[in-house]
């Protein structure tokens, strides 16, 4: 099966272009913009890793098909991924998953799996075995996410914290260290601080920015039957994961627990981005950290409403943070101002 874009025999460098523009502005609303910060020599890499992330996130999302052949099929898709299963098996198997796609830009990208594993194979090795790596780790979290909440009708929450802490690494963490062996491989003089250090910082900044996930859509996952609170918390507050939506006011202990954990997170974030020497990536990597503050305050002030309604940062806003970076050349200082006037 090919997809439209190569169906005509189409340029292989103008498809990557399209893929790492058009469809990756399609799929995702702040993403896009911190890739447009990025120097060149970084873009395409992690351009692609994120469409491979958003399509096995739209295979595990598809709840129109059985847990087991989601997992099933994630499984196929990450084999894929790392070179041990033919292309066309995967294209075909992740078809069925097309047509259930209420979200146009969604179904374009699982028509363009093909061109992205193309393009995966295309990548200079040591890119490529990066890519392979994150994306292991981030299906490893999809499937042991549906594993754990798999086709419930009740709400069935985490065991521990440890469970919490486990699954973001594994859908996001691990992105942070992505990023930092890929930026310290192409940049010169990448950063100020070893690359221990920001292996460390990194990941836990892309933590903590799943977990800000996890807290904007607690109510959504929650008539989803998807709790991602730990049970023992939740014990300790009198409550079971399936009265949380009913009696909000006694799950507010529990839930600014993690919205500080998260605002520690990101705290990681801003010492990260701080030990950055190019002002570009420093601002295409600080960039989540500030509409992430942003975001927390908002949870904070709307904490009773959280549950019942979805939490964003205005577009607006997203664009003022944007203006600001380039007026001030993302300097050290002003990155901090900005951070700290972000939480108010």
């Amino acid at each position: 099966m090919k997809s439209p874009a190569v169906a005509g025999g189409a340029d292989p460098g103008r498809t990557r272009r399209q893929l790492g523009t058009s469809l990756l502005r399609s799929v995702s609303r702040s993403f896009y913009l911190s890739i447009r910060f990025l120097p060149a020599q970084l873009r395409e890499s992690v351009a692609l890793a994120y469409l491979l992330a958003r399509t096995t996130d739209t295979v595990a999302d598809t709840a129109q098909i059985s847990t087991s052949l989601r997992m099933e099929t994630l499984k196929l898709l990450s084999d894929g991924i790392q070179g041990t299963a033919s292309r066309n098996v995967v294209a075909e198997l992740t078809a069925s998953f097309i047509s259930l796609q209420k979200n146009a830009s969604e179904r374009q990208l699982l028509e363009s799996l093909p061109d992205c594993l193309s393009w995966l194979e295309q990548m200079e090795h040591a890119d490529r075995n990066d890519i392979r790596i994150a994306l292991e780790q981030i299906t490893c979290g999809q499937m042991l996410d549906l594993e754990r909440f798999g086709d419930s009708k009740d709400v069935r929450a985490l065991a521990t914290a440890a469970d919490l802490d486990e699954y973001t690494y594994l859908v996001a963490g691990c992105v942070g260290e992505f990023w930092t062996r890929l930026c310290f491989r192409h940049v010169h003089n990448f950063a100020n601080r070893s690359e221990d250090e920001m292996l460390a910082l990194g990941k836990r900044y892309g933590m903590a920015l799943q977990l800000i996930n996890v807290l904007r859509d607690a109510g959504a996952d929650l008539r989803a039957g998807r709790c991602y609170f730990p049970e023992y918390e939740l014990n300790a507050a009198h409550l079971t994961p399936s009265q949380i939506l009913a009696e909000p006011e006694s799950f507010q202990p529990v839930y600014r627990r993690w919205l500080d954990k998260a605002r520690a997170g990101l705290g990681s974030g801003i010492e990260y981005s701080r030990a950055i020497s190019n002002r570009r990536l420093r601002a295409a990597t600080v960039l989540p950290a500030l509409i992430g503050a942003r975001t927390l305050a908002l949870l904070d002030a709307a904490v009773q409403m959280v549950l019942q309604q979805t939490v964003k940062v205005p577009r607006r806003k997203v664009r003022v943070i944007i203006l600001s970076l380039v007026l001030t050349l993302v300097s050290r200082r002003k990155i901090d101002a900005m951070f700290n006037c972000a939480k108010l």
